[in-house]
């Protein structure tokens, strides 16, 4: 390739800025380079709550999103994982203590699979029955949450850290906890996967209920 068509190449390209989405205010995320607004699809990117909100304190909270739509000069993002960091949870485990985890995968009132990843942190060390309370108490909140709410509404009460405030109001009647937190929430699948998963597996299951007959 010559220098001249290196040079257009640069030249055609287009910078977009990446916003997050409207529950996140269309916050500016940062830009990103594209020859063609195709390519900017599905690129991801990865920021803090704290730089979101300008609060330094919440620079322990990552978020993830994904470009899902381009205008003539923005990319449009959606929600893709919340994580904490691992150097604040490591700060909050403590020798002599018991570090509860769960898995639990959830569907919103408007059917987004979420799989949401709560950990509870006791006072001192708990028995494996009350560890296992704890967890099914978690576990329980959080399919109860999702049961009411739509995926920004489920989205919202864990960043913002209500859902695991509800649970530690709960949980800490089984054994004293220091702190709940939601460690990683991550978006599975959309509606339309969704229902396409059931359509699938209706399909099979028919299938196997004619070759029983």
């Amino acid at each position: 390739m010559s220098e001249r068509s290196v040079s257009r190449t640069k030249q055609e390209k287009r910078w977009y800025t990446i916003l997050a989405p409207e529950q996140f205010d269309r916050k500016e995320l940062g830009e990103t380079p594209a020859d063609e607004p195709e390519k900017v699809y599905d690129r991801t990117i990865e920021t803090t709550l704290g730089e979101i909100t300008n609060n330094a304190s919440e620079n322990n909270t990552k978020l993830t999103f994904k470009v899902t739509d381009v205008g003539s000069d923005a990319a449009y993002t959606e929600f893709q994982e919340h994580a904490l960091t691992r150097d604040y949870l490591r700060s909050l485990v403590r020798r002599g203590a018991s570090k509860v985890e769960a898995y639990v995968t959830v569907l919103t009132t408007d059917d987004y699979r979420v799989q949401v990843q709560p950990v509870a942190f006791t006072t001192k060390k708990a028995d494996a029955s009350q560890e296992k309370a704890i967890r099914e108490q978690m576990v329980q909140m959080i399919e109860e949450a999702a049961a009411e709410r739509t995926f920004d509404e489920l989205i919202d009460s864990i960043v913002e850290g209500r859902l695991s405030s509800a649970i530690y109001g709960e949980a800490k009647t089984i054994y004293p906890l220091r702190r709940v937190e939601i460690q990683k929430t991550t978006l599975e699948a959309h509606p339309e996967e969704v229902a396409e998963e059931e359509a699938t597996s209706v399909d099979v299951d028919e299938e196997d209920v004619a070759a029983e007959n």
